[in-house]
Order: structure tokens, then C-alpha cells, then sequence
């Protein structure tokens, strides 16, 4: 009877021991930053590196595991490697979150109470993350949550950073960035990574661990692999599993009606307008809108708008309104009395130049943009986009055709200068020009001066700008020649230039436009569900959602 007293308390000493143990096992931290890099990747996957800064709370137990949910379980677990302040530490698939994710084991380097400590973690792969961009079919939308914390378990404020790497290859001017979540700048900050990869950060300094952050953005197709874009469901758009919907089927077909339809038709309200130009000139018309000038057929076009300025310039200095006093810093004088032909966007590029400093300089160029935006939008209302854009891809094609084909150095020259700035139209417009003009001379036009400051005017006026196919230099008009390489070279570096001297950063420049031609929308709380302890399940109403649903609990 004694031992059987004996044996049976220490049994409830047992007991006892492991339920204070498990009581005792409680987490409670805070997150003081966050800094999450995704990386698109030009095979159409994606990488993740994510930083966790905890500072432990002095009553609470040690941080021994880290949950990280994953937008999906299509992840390469060998890829997966995680540090504690550098130490090496294992990845474990006991990952207590609902959805998908791994968990973090810090073992010895286990966070104590009172102490704070840098979590690392590397994912090298994940799959089927892209979707088709709701807006525009030519575009791949990618879209990521960074995961987050049960809010019982986290306190304070979040110094939380998210950077997007876009493909590689990607131009600045082409991506779009959605709508920021509550607290993040409307605009990411834009740059270009080690690698040259264009970048989108946001940051907030007063965010928290416990929050789902939404950021997005979407770039050209062409830069992934056709077969990496993901075809979504209706149910993998509203994040619903299969297990979920046979559950609800089960329980009452007429409650999936009442919720699905209307979840639905919030789905199709939500839609992004993320073009370039204003969303109402894709509303397409009839017919063809000609009489638009090579600029305004550029804007038509979204080339960068670095490109569109220079156009603008060569355009002022051929009619004789404007010239370059000097390269390097880029000064222009304007030329009085001023020519009667000039277009508005002309007479606010010249003004532009006329103000005292850079900032104001570049400033007063993006409200010539703007301008310019509003007035071809307004000229393309009741006519066909895409029959326009294939009538000036057309002109552009046949000017350079008819300067190949030209069989003199006269008459090639002679065509460069009338169609200069429908050449530069051309994605290829650099290569195509030191093409045309490797070799033999080149006979410059009689604005080149006002062009290249470094170069003399003719001391020989001219009555036009080239002599005729049956004259010849030393016959009746005698006009400089420069070798054709230099002069191509020349063309193409004014157009590379032209950026860094006056509009600066094309991308900063680009979204002061974009800011008031077509503004992001406000950012759209996905629909998500959360429960047990901390846990969460990640249900984005959106195309393209990569979700990344925390681990809560611990």
C-alpha cells in the first residue's frame, strides 16, 4: 500500500512538473524589425531573405522556435538555411502555423528572456507565385505578405522594411507598383540593386509584428517563362482550399451562395488600373488618330520619358528655338524672338529650361509631361489605340526603311534629319543608327552646331539643309561631313545623357508623373481568416497572390 502511495505520487509530481513546464511556455516579444527581401527570378520562382530582430520579454520564455510561413508548398526544403546572429542553426518542418511553412529551431542559440537576437532566414526556391496582372494580360502581377505573429504573443512597434527585386532585364520605366498597405508611403523608393536589378522598398518604422502587410507589383511577361505564370481558380483567387470548400459544401450549399457571390463581386471591383498612360485611353474607339506628332505618338507608345525629352530638344534645336551652350553640366539658351511653329509642349519644355536651378528645372519638365499626357488623352478619345500604335509603328518602320535603302551618303543624311525623330520611336533606336552610319561620312545638318557646341558652323551658308541627290559636295552647297561612326556615337550618347543631366533619376522622375496622370489605387484588405492559437490562414482576394501566412503560437 506504501509503495503504491509512493508510485503514485510521484506520478502526480510528474504530472504537475510537465503542466507548470507547459504553463511556463509562454512566448511574449517584440519584433522590433523586420526586413524582408523577395526576389523575382528570371525562371518565373522566387527567393526569399528574411530578418527578424526579437527583443525577448523579460517574463517570458525563451524563443526556441520560429515559425515562417510560405506563400505555398511548392518550396525546394533544401534551399531553406537560417542563423541565429550568425550561428547556424536547423530548419524543422514541425511548423505550427495553419497553411504552409517551416519552423526555425534555435536550439543553444535559443533567445532568453531579457536578451534580444537576429534571426536569419534564406528560402533559394519557391514555385507558382506569379499570376496574370488583373489589369493588363501582358503583365505578370506578384504579389507577397510577409508573415506575421499571433498579436497575444507580440507587443510594440515594428521597424518593418520590405524590398522587392524585380526579374532581371526589367527597364525602370516598365514595372507598376500596387497600392501600399496602411501606414507604408503610396510610393515605394526605387533603385537599382548590386545586380541591376530594379528595386521597390517600403518602409514603416511604426509598424508591428502582428499585422498582414500587402505589397504588389506587376512587370511585362516576357521577362519569366510563359509556362510560370499561374493560372488561378476562382477558389485559389479567394484563397480557399479544397478541403475548405468541401467543408462548406457539405455544411449548406445555399451558405456558399449567400458568401461566394458577394465575395465574388467584391473580387471584380477590386481591380487594378495600373497602365502607364491613363486607363481611359485603353477604352478603345474606331478608327486611327493621325496628325499626332512623333512625341505624342512616343507617349502613345509609353516610351521612357527620358527618350520623350530628348525629342522634344532635338525638336526645339532643328527650328531654331533653342542650343546647347554646353554638355556637361546640360545648359540650353533659348534663342529670342522664338520661332511661330512651336507646339505648347515645346514653348513648356523651353520655359522649363529657363528656370534657376535643377530642381526647379525638373520639376517644371514633369508638369511639361503631365501636360503633354493629358493632351494626347484627350486627342485619343473615340479612336482605336491599338490602330493608332501599329499606324505610327508603321511610319517609324518605313523611315528607317527608306534611309537603309538610301545609296548616297547625301541622300541618307538628308533622310535622317527629316525623320530623325520618328527613328527614335525605335526600341532599337541606338543600334539601328550606329548600323546605318558604321561606315563612310556623314554630311551634318545645319542645326548640328546648335546641337554640339564643340563643333564650327559652316562657313559657307546653305539655303536647305542638304544638297539635292544630283549635287555633290564642292559643287553648288558645301556642308561639313564628320566620319559616320562619330557622328552616330554622338546622336547615341545624346539620348543616353540626356537622362543624367537634367531628369536624373528616370524612375523618381517617371512616378511625379505617373503620380498624377494615373495614381495607384488604395491599397484593398485582402480577406483573411485567423485562428487557434496564433495561427492564420492567408486567403488574398486578388490575382497574383503569393501569400505568406505566419506561423502564430510561437
Amino acid at each position: 500500500m506504501k509503495r503504491r502511495l509512493l508510485v503514485l505520487t510521484l506520478v502526480l509530481m510528474m504530472l504537475l512538473g510537465s503542466a507548470s513546464s507547459a504553463l511556463a511556455q509562454t512566448y511574449y516579444f517584440n519584433l522590433t524589425q523586420e526586413t524582408v527581401h523577395v526576389y523575382w527570378n528570371s525562371d518565373g520562382s522566387m527567393a526569399l531573405d528574411y530578418v527578424f530582430v526579437f527583443s525577448n520579454s523579460a517574463s517570458a520564455s525563451p524563443i526556441d522556435f520560429v515559425d515562417v510561413g510560405l506563400p505555398n508548398g511548392n518550396y525546394d526544403y533544401g534551399s531553406i538555411s537560417a542563423d541565429v546572429d550568425g550561428n547556424p542553426v536547423s530548419i524543422s518542418t514541425d511548423y505550427q502555423g495553419s497553411g504552409t511553412g517551416v519552423a526555425v529551431d534555435l536550439g543553444s542559440y535559443a533567445i532568453r528572456p531579457g536578451y534580444s537576437g537576429s534571426v536569419h532566414v534564406y528560402v533559394g526556391r519557391i514555385d507558382r507565385v506569379l499570376y496574370t496582372d488583373d489589369n493588363d494580360d501582358g503583365y505578370a502581377s506578384a504579389v507577397f505578405v510577409p508573415t506575421w505573429f499571433g498579436s497575444q504573443y507580440v507587443y510594440g512597434d515594428t521597424d518593418l522594411t520590405m524590398v522587392f527585386h524585380l526579374p532581371p532585364g526589367v527597364k525602370p520605366e516598365e514595372p507598376r507598383w500596387h497600392g501600399a498597405p496602411s501606414g507604408f508611403p503610396s510610393e515605394p523608393q526605387t533603385a537599382l540593386d548590386a545586380s541591376g536589378r530594379v528595386t521597390y522598398t517600403w518602409r514603416n518604422p511604426n509598424a508591428n509584428g502582428y499585422t498582414q502587410y500587402k505589397f504588389g507589383a506587376s512587370f511585362p511577361k516576357s521577362y519569366v517563362p510563359a509556362s510560370a505564370i499561374v493560372s488561378p481558380s476562382i477558389w485559389e483567387r479567394l484563397g480557399i482550399s479544397e478541403d475548405t470548400l468541401f467543408t462548406l459544401l457539405c455544411f449548406s450549399i445555399f451558405g456558399f451562395f449567400f458568401f461566394g457571390i458577394p465575395i465574388l463581386s467584391a473580387v471584380a471591383q477590386r481591380k487594378r488600373k495600373l497602365k502607364y498612360m491613363p486607363p481611359k485611353i485603353a477604352i478603345e474607339g474606331h478608327g486611327i488618330k493621325r496628325g499626332l506628332t512623333a512625341v505624342e505618338a512616343a507617349i502613345l507608345m509609353q516610351e521612357p520619358l527620358d527618350k520623350v525629352m530628348t525629342m522634344i530638344l532635338f525638336g526645339v534645336i532643328k527650328k531654331g528655338a533653342a542650343k546647347v551652350v554646353k554638355r556637361d553640366p546640360l545648359k540650353l539658351e533659348v534663342v529670342e524672338p522664338r520661332p511661330d511653329n512651336l507646339r505648347d509642349y515645346e514653348l513648356d519644355f523651353l520655359a522649363a529650361f529657363q528656370e534657376k536651378g535643377r530642381a526647379k528645372q525638373r520639376k517644371a519638365l514633369q508638369k511639361t509631361t503631365v501636360d503633354l499626357i493629358k493632351s494626347v488623352e484627350k486627342k485619343m478619345k473615340g479612336f482605336s489605340r491599338k490602330e493608332t500604335l501599329a499606324y505610327y509603328k508603321n511610319i517609324m518602320e518605313r523611315a528607317w526603311q527608306q534611309i537603309e535603302a538610301a545609296d548616297t551618303p547625301e541622300v541618307k543624311s538628308q533622310m535622317y534629319d527629316e525623320a530623325l525623330e520618328w527613328t527614335m520611336l525605335d526600341k532599337d533606336f541606338n543600334d539601328r543608327t550606329r548600323d546605318v552610319f558604321r561606315t563612310g561620312p556623314v554630311y551634318v545638318p545645319m542645326w548640328w552646331h546648335r546641337y554640339d557646341p564643340t563643333f564650327s558652323r559652316p562657313a559657307t551658308p546653305a539655303s536647305r539643309p542638304f544638297p539635292t541627290t544630283s549635287s555633290s559636295p564642292g559643287r553648288g552647297v558645301s556642308l561639313p561631313q564628320l566620319p559616320g561612326a562619330d557622328f552616330a556615337a554622338s546622336m547615341v550618347t545624346g539620348v543616353q545623357t540626356f537622362s543624367n543631366k537634367v531628369v536624373g533619376n528616370l524612375t523618381d522622375f517617371t512616378s511625379k508623373v505617373t503620380g498624377v496622370t494615373n495614381p495607384p489605387p488604395k491599397s484593398s484588405s485582402g480577406s483573411y481568416r485567423g485562428g487557434g492559437s496564433g495561427g492564420c490562414a492567408c486567403a488574398c482576394a486578388c490575382a497574383g497572390c503569393a501569400c505568406a501566412c505566419a506561423g502564430g503560437g510561437r
